[in-house]
């Protein structure tokens, strides 16, 4: 089965096509340079690396240890080039997104009077779980949460900005590499680039705190999770057969599950390794006391957060307000 014909066309057109020159006034970069995204009201803005277009191998050959069966067969993946965030969005900035609706720190009874069309309605419970707020990774949003965090971006900056597919985030990664992790095969000097259960303490640090991969991306492995575009499919590799896919993308049209990567501050190495695959679930809302269920927060998910990408060919204004306004779908 061929991956993009089971994949609407304009769904494609929105992650890659177009070339798009942002407006003068946000123009940070060159054609392809390291810039920072600035941010009023911010001490620092959102440092994004420039990622080169080309072809990798996805997924982990048979004999890797720790591999899971959704983690092949690998195939053969060519990208066009993005931006993406150096580091995991911290609370210093994505607070400004959720402020008019109120403190991650201090849980409310009620939502009321919050804008749940623009902003997220106030959490139940303190949604940094007393990990720390400044230079922490913001956590505990939802796929639409993170989704509406990049169309504030927009809506602030006219630079078109949203979450990773599955293949860019594991190409950025791999950072060249083909081996389990971008560092070697052995998760020896897993310490010296990740927070994750053996070093963590049971809780997130400061956002770039340990060292970058090859292509100066930092926690690309451990200390929050990261969600991407796409819907989970645990078969999704096998719809490529054996030719070159260009920009795959599976279309999240259903609320569970979503495709998840990095590992978190909770997980144990082998969930660390560049192939590894992780899912969203129900049971991360499980706190949740509303009904319907927040569309905004999973209360029981400190370990969930965001990195953004910035395509070097964006799509047209229709094809962006196509992206960021899908309706949520009601859970009970």
């Amino acid at each position: 089965m061929n991956i993009r014909k089971s994949i609407p066309a304009f769904i494609l057109t929105i992650c890659f096509l177009i070339f798009f020159q942002p407006p003068a006034a946000f123009s940070q970069a060159g054609e392809f340079d390291p810039y920072t995204q600035d941010l009023a009201n911010v001490k620092t803005g959102i440092d994004m690396v420039p990622i080169q277009a080309g072809e990798f191998t996805m997924g982990s050959p048979a004999d890797e240890p720790g591999r899971k069966p959704d983690e092949g067969p690998a195939i053969q993946v060519k990208l066009d080039p993005f931006w993406m965030s150096a580091k995991e969005i911290p609370w210093d900035v994505y607070e400004l997104f959720i402020f008019e609706s109120g403190d991650v720190t201090k849980p409310v009874d009620e939502a009321a009077g919050a804008d749940a069309v623009t902003r997220p309605t106030p959490p139940y419970l303190d949604m940094t779980f007393g990990m720390g707020k400044e230079g922490h990774p913001a956590v505990g949003m939802t796929q639409y949460n993170a989704i509406q965090f990049c169309k504030w971006l927009y809506t602030r900056t006219g630079v078109f900005y949203r979450l990773p597919t599955e293949a860019e985030w594991e190409y950025a990664c791999r950072a060249g590499s083909a081996s389990a992790y971008f560092f070697g095969q052995e998760a020896s000097a897993l310490d010296e680039y990740a927070w994750y259960a053996a070093n963590s303490s049971g809780e997130t640090h400061p956002v770039g705190s340990k060292k970058p991969n090859p292509w100066g991306l930092y926690d690309m492995y451990g200390n929050a999770s990261e969600w991407t575009i796409d819907q989970y499919v645990p078969d999704f590799y096998k719809q490529a057969g054996k030719k070159t896919v260009e920009n795959p993308v599976a279309e999240a049209t259903e609320l569970y599950p979503h495709s998840v990567r990095g590992g978190s501050f909770e997980d144990e190495a082998a969930e660390l390794r560049s192939a590894n695959r992780q899912k969203s679930d129900p049971s991360w809302k499980a706190m949740d006391p509303q009904t319907p269920k927040s569309n905004w927060w999973f209360p029981s998910t400190p370990f969930i957060g965001v990195r953004i990408v910035r395509p070097l060919n964006p799509p047209s204004k229709e094809e962006i307000a196509a992206y960021y306004n899908v309706e949520p779908i009601p859970e009970y």
